[in-house]
């Protein structure tokens, strides 16, 4: 269980982010796909992550610390918010930098809407990902919204997509900021990849 968050600070600059000595995790999604809400189930608070009706909420890069362990970091959506070119072209600059150059990256949540078919602009960012061999993890959101099958059958069209560009699809997990679905499989995920990270070090 995660016992432990607090937030640490946000910037628009990778090399102002906290000193890379511990695991980090990055999630990021299209911008309504229900990625603070996630966070705050994850965390077990309500507010610590903003959450907003309006897309877009999210834009700059935000860590949080976990336990004292980790750090959970919340990166500005990619898609429908409301912004202006150039705002949107500094958004884009910042991720890639960070992605990029975060030495200590365990892994990119990526979040997709279990609600809906695969997605060009889903699909261009992990193709993205995939090129720069960035650690890909899937995590498909809001499956409360629907039935189990119409989640289920929808997932697997994603996971069809995915085969077409690697080996093999990315891990992935089917969750419920509501229902708390996946709540558990994704903590234990972590802690792993934690203690892993570690281990190695």
């Amino acid at each position: 269980m995660l016992k432990n968050a607090r937030f640490l600070m946000s910037n628009s600059d990778h090399t102002k982010c906290p000193a890379p000595t511990k695991p980090e995790f990055a999630f990021i999604g299209r911008s309504n796909v229900g990625k603070s809400s996630l966070i705050n189930m994850l965390t077990n608070h309500k507010h610590l992550a903003k959450t907003s009706g309006k897309p877009g909420k999210t834009q700059l890069i935000n860590h949080f610390e976990i336990d004292s362990r980790w750090y959970m970091v919340d990166l500005p959506g990619y898609g429908f918010a409301k912004a202006n070119k150039k705002l949107k072209a500094e958004w884009n600059k910042m991720i890639r930098n960070y992605l990029t150059e975060r030495e200590n990256l365990v892994s990119v949540f990526v979040l997709i809407d279990s609600r809906l078919n695969p997605q060009p602009i889903d699909i261009e960012f992990i193709t993205w990902c995939g090129q720069l061999e960035l650690p890909v993890t899937l995590i498909f959101t809001k499956a409360d919204k629907q039935s189990q099958s119409k989640t289920a059958d929808n997932v697997h069209r994603f996971l069809d997509e995915m085969e077409k560009m690697f080996v093999e699809a990315p891990e992935f997990f089917v969750t419920s900021a509501m229902t708390k679905v996946g709540k558990e499989e994704l903590t234990q995920f972590i802690e792993e990849n934690v203690s892993e990270y570690y281990e190695e070090g």
